[in-house]
């Protein structure tokens, strides 16, 4: 265990709202969305600015001119040039990465005090020329001779003149994560009925938390040229219904599926960021800790091909193991709602012993994770995706809500594009 002064917490966060892509975020490119979620974490804290000691951001849709996302953010947001900064790109894992390597920071005594979280955008993916054309003009650059240059243009086609749009589908398999999730239904049985019925619960638990303010605490409000001051999520449905839901026609598999536009999670712009530091330098500032960051576990899965979206089961049993615990005897569980069958299918997993036993070594299951604990105030399904930043959303969202209810640990755990999952352990860090 490390020296009680180097144990790292995080001690705030802040999210922008999320939008619909192509809504009042538009216009912003994503370090401009990182910046606002940084300021805002920022000012809610009041900490100086001088004493982080480093920024580590996430991002999924990179944006060419802006390579290093993270240092265009944090100096759009005011921070001094001297605080180094680093982009980490794990797929949807991306802040999870960063808040993990930043805690071990921290436990090293190596920093005090951190940014961690990640950012997206939608709204401006980076299209680009058709390969052929991009290659071409790179070596006509190179060609010494106007016959070089020539020769050069020479191989291309009429077809080379298109757009590479980029694609929402898993490199290696060739599969979107919609379609490698119907490959998991497939293979561990969960039904339509069942994952309509989650992703309206995701959509009331979310409405019903706006409504009574346990969102609040963590947004901001965006000021966006041409547009009313942003304050709230627009994503939430108030109006939808079991009949709604049950009337919406597959979207992967046409014959077979069970995944729909209103049980799945939508492309959202959107940033988060979260203020971590030890427990020693916290104290020292007068900053009280939410949750302290006790383990974490990342993870792949064994067939990317029918398992993709499997990392939280993949997970979960590993980090639990680690500290005698199971999944009754976690308070808080905020987990990513990819697809409502996603969950699902993790849920029957981690519920079953031969499953534990054969992927994890275990005699048996930690067991599901329990619904009443579970995303209560809503999740992916219901508040949006915008990848690198729902992961800082999640672990806010648990060190809030484990700060609340006076609850010991709280596991945050997500899947992620590539066939990787991650779940990180809090402790209240009122229970030390």
């Amino acid at each position: 265990m490390a020296e009680s002064k180097h144990i790292p917490a995080i001690l705030a966060g802040a999210r922008t709202p999320f939008l619909d892509t192509a809504g009042a975020y538009g216009e912003m490119m994503a370090f401009e969305l990182g910046a606002e979620a940084i300021r805002g974490v920022m000012n809610k804290t009041g900490i100086d600015a001088g004493k982080i000691d480093m920024v580590s951001m996430g991002i999924v849709v990179h944006e060419i001119e802006t390579t290093n996302v993270t240092r265009e953010a944090m100096l759009a947001a005011g921070l001094p040039s001297s605080i180094p900064a680093y982009t980490t790109a794990m797929a949807g894992l991306s802040p999870n990465i960063g808040v993990a390597n930043l805690s071990d920071m921290i436990s090293l005594g190596r920093i005090n005090f951190a940014l961690a979280g990640g950012m997206e955008t939608f709204s401006d993916v980076p299209i680009r020329l058709s390969p052929n054309v991009r290659r071409t003009a790179m070596k006509m650059r190179q060609a010494k001779t106007g016959k070089a240059r020539l020769k050069a243009l020479s191989k291309l086609r009429p077809s080379d003149i298109s757009l590479d749009i980029p694609k929402s589908w898993d490199y290696t398999t060739r599969k979107t994560m919609g379609q490698a999730t119907e490959a998991m239904v497939q293979k561990f049985h969960v039904t339509r009925e069942d994952t309509d019925r989650y992703a309206l619960q995701s959509h009331q638990r979310a409405v019903q938390a706006a409504s009574e303010g346990h969102l609040a605490p963590d947004l901001i409000t965006v000021k966006v040229k041409g547009h009313a001051p942003v304050s709230a999520d627009n994503t939430p449905r108030s109006d939808i219904s079991l009949e709604k839901l049950a009337s919406l026609k597959p979207a992967f598999d046409k014959k077979a599926g069970i995944i729909t536009a209103g049980n799945a999670s939508r492309f959202t712009d959107g940033a988060a960021a979260l203020l971590l530091g030890s427990l020693h330098a916290a104290e020292r500032e007068g900053l009280e800790p939410l949750a302290v960051v006790r383990d974490y576990q990342f993870t792949g899965v064994d067939d990317m091909h029918t398992e993709m979206l499997l990392g939280p089961a993949m997970a979960i049993p590993r980090l639990l193991n680690r500290h005698n615990l199971n999944s009754e005897d976690v308070d808080v569980w905020e987990v990513h709602e990819a697809f409502s069958a996603q969950i699902l299918v993790n849920q029957v997993c981690l519920a079953d012993d031969r499953f534990a036993r054969e992927r994890h070594g275990l005699k048996k299951a930690v067991g599901a994770m329990p619904e009443e604990r579970l995303n209560i105030w809503g999740g992916s399904l219901a508040l949006g995706n915008p990848f690198a930043a729902t992961g800082g959303r999640l672990l806010m969202t648990a060190a809030r809500r484990l700060k609340e209810n006076g609850g010991r640990y709280a596991v945050v755990s997500s899947c992620a594009g590539g066939g990787l999952g991650t779940a990180i352990l809090l402790e209240n860090a009122d229970k030390l």
